[in-house]
Parts: C-alpha cells; sequence; structure tokens
C-alpha cells in the first residue's frame, strides 16, 4: 500500500463470541478505499458475522475497528447512514413495483424530497428497468431483481458497499454483466467489500482474505494467493474417465490431495520432480498409456483447499505441553 492510499475499512484483533462459540477470531485487514476486496471462506466460517459487524449490526466482543472513518462500536448509527448492503436474497419487497421499492428505500435512507427524483431514475437506469418501472417485483427474472437491489443500496451514494453473495442463483451471463457494473463502481471510487463462493469472481477482486473457522487463514492479491500462500506443486493430469483415477491417486504417498477440475485432475504434491515420475509409471503400470502431466499455476480454488487442509492438519495435531 502506498502513501496515498486510503483505508476505507480497518479492523484489529476484531472478536466475536456467542457464548462459548467463537465466530471470529481476533482478525485484522484493512481495505484500501476504490478496492474490490474479497472475503472468502466455507459456509459458517465468520463472513457474515463479520460483515454485521462492520456494518453496525452486531457489536465485536472485543477488538476494534473503523468503516469509512466511523468507530464500529461506537458510531453505528452513523456507519449505517454511509454504507449500502446487498445480499444474496436481495431485500426486495415482492408486493411493491420496480418504482415503488425505490421509493421505500429512498425514504429508508432519509433522502431529501429535492435529491429523490434525480436518485430514483438513477436506480432504475442503473438496473436497467426504465420500460418496467410500474410491474411488480415478484415477476422480474433473478437477474433483473439482483440489478434492482443493487440499485437500491446506492441510492444514497454510499462510498462503500457490502455485498455478501450478491450473485448466488444467477445465471453466469447475468454474473458477468454484474460484475461489470462492478468494475465501474470502484473506478468511480466506491469501495467494495463482497463475500462470494465462485472462484472466477474471487480472481476479480483486487485483494482477497480466506477465513476460516472464524481466522484470517491467508490474504493478498489473486497472485500473491496463487504463489505465496501455497505450500505445494499442484498437477494437471490429462486422462480419460478422471473421476475413476482419483481415489487410486490419493493412495500414493507422493499426492496429497486430488480431486476433477473440469474434465481433467489436479493433484496437490509434495514436490512435482518426484511426483510426476511417479505418477506416470503407477498409471501406465495400471494400464493407462494415453498420459499427459505437467505442473500448473495454482488455480484459487486449488489454493483454498491446500490452505484448508494445511490449516485443519496444524489445528488436529497433539498440542505439546
Amino acid at each position: 500500500m502506498t502513501n496515498n492510499e486510503k483505508i476505507a475499512v480497518s479492523v484489529q484483533n476484531l472478536e466475536k463470541k456467542f457464548g462459548d462459540f467463537t465466530a471470529v477470531n481476533k482478525i485484522n485487514f484493512a481495505v484500501n478505499e476504490g478496492e474490490i476486496f474479497g472475503f472468502l471462506g466455507p459456509n459458517g466460517a465468520g463472513k457474515s458475522t463479520t460483515i454485521r459487524m462492520l456494518c453496525g449490526i452486531f457489536t465485536p466482543t472485543s477488538g476494534n475497528g473503523t468503516v469509512g472513518g466511523y468507530d464500529i462500536i461506537k458510531e453505528q448509527h452513523k456507519i449505517k447512514q454511509h454504507i449500502g448492503y446487498m445480499s444474496q436474497k436481495f431485500s426486495l419487497y415482492d408486493d411493491l413495483t420496480v418504482e415503488e421499492n425505490v421509493d421505500f428505500y429512498s425514504g429508508i435512507y432519509g433522502l431529501a424530497r429535492e435529491e429523490r427524483k434525480e436518485r430514483k431514475a438513477e436506480a432504475i437506469r442503473l438496473a436497467e428497468l426504465e420500460d418496467f418501472k410500474t410491474q411488480l417485483t415478484k415477476t422480474l427474472p433473478g437477474g433483473w431483481k439482483q440489478r434492482l437491489a443493487l440499485g437500491c443500496a446506492l441510492l444514497h451514494r454510499p462510498k462503500i458497499l457490502f455485498l455478501d453473495e450478491p450473485t448466488s442463483g444467477v445465471d453466469p451471463i447475468t454474473r458477468n454483466n454484474f460484475w461489470a457494473i462492478i468494475k465501474k463502481l470502484a473506478g468511480m471510487g466506491v469501495t467494495i467489500f463482497v463475500t462470494t463462493h465462485y472462484m472466477d469472481e474471487a480472481e476479480r477482486c483486487d485483494r482477497m482474505v480466506l477465513i476460516y473457522k472464524g481466522t484470517i487463514i491467508a490474504m493478498g492479491t489473486p497472485l500473491e494467493m496463487k504463489t505465496k500462500f501455497m505450500q505445494h506443486d499442484v498437477l494437471e493430469i490429462v486422462i480419460s474417465d478422471g473421476q475413476e483415477w482419483i481415489d487410486k491417486l490419493l493412495k500414493l504417498e507422493v499426492v496429497k490431495e486430488a480431486a476433477l477440475f473440469g474434465t481433467n485432475i489436479h493433484a496437490i504434491v509434495y514436490d512435482a520432480k518426484k511426483a510426476i515420475p511417479e505418477i506416470t509409471k503407477f498409471l501406465r503400470q495400471e494400464g493407462e498409456k494415453a498420459v499427459d502431466i505437467k505442473k500448473i499455476m495454482p488455480s484459487l480454488e486449488d489454493v483454498f483447499v491446500s490452505a484448508i487442509e494445511d490449516y485443519d492438519e496444524k489445528d488436529n495435531k497433539p498440542k505439546k505441553d
């Protein structure tokens, strides 16, 4: 980070407990203004709990942080006034029309009467629903609802936008169009904080963290995640009927993990130089002659699987007295 970059979101030792359960375990990170920051992790990892603390819905058990310069403990009301939020459920009212939903959120955000007409037109234009303003929201396709929800979240022109799995359940073309809007917003200086399960979306983030069991276990750019945080080599094995070979490959000592990736196999190995000849020999002994194996740059999915496996291995090791 350069001295010219300003911090939009910052947390230090942020923790949230529910009774004896630690949902978020003393995490630290900072998000720059205008950055697309990915917050990634499996279900139950602590993503939603973290977002709710940042949005002023949950009060942290310990630690501190700021959003847009406002304290997440002492100034929760101010934070809510200066952020946008969109969830995977879109938070729309199905029994209202498109423009009635926009009018409702204009009131929620406390927009002055003279601002509402311009902002309303802006939101409907962003959603590309100018010709459907009087249509009931429940009749809209999922992708249209998604754009409308985003338009509503931006009515008060927030500088920080929280998106909680915003493309869940929509088709790939709609997801791609949605991300084009996200990129445009970031180019205008809006900070985007997004959770997603889609690895192609994670690739579009400027930086990201991987959170697991309430703990941040990796953080960096997509390239840094694939290089700095990948402790093992990844092999691509081009082979017919890949699914049938996975269990057999996992029995080899040189193979740590193996999974189907498209029609090929991605094998995480301890040492590519040792593993390639051994896997090749094994497959040929098993009667598979057409074998193509090469070391590749890991995908983000490879990195995440490996990082989680490594964390679990360390977590399950007996503790020394």
